[in-house]
């Protein structure tokens, strides 16, 4: 699940735009090259953290990386839980 930390939700909710979860169909590969560099400014925290995160999410089955970078419906779920946890 994704933690409270707020860079961590930034950038789960970055990924979920870039994959444009939320519009109608499946999510689609973020096709475009993204370095944890551009992550890193995008959501204002360090590449450290950006790579942590990264790792995690992918330990999680959230994301996976095949030559392009995947965003599962898991991260979604995760995200839509700890965003509405009261």
């Amino acid at each position: 699940m994704i933690s409270s930390s707020i860079p961590q939700k930034r950038l789960a909710r970055l990924l979920l735009l870039l994959a444009n979860f939320g519009k109608e169909g499946r999510p689609e590969p973020i096709l475009t090259r993204i370095s944890q560099e551009m992550l890193t400014e995008m959501i204002g925290t360090t590449r450290s953290r950006v790579s942590h995160f990264m790792n995690k999410f992918r330990k999680l089955g959230f994301i996976s990386y095949n030559g392009h970078l995947e965003v599962h419906s898991s991260l979604w779920e995760s995200f839509w839980l700890t965003s509405h946890a009261r």
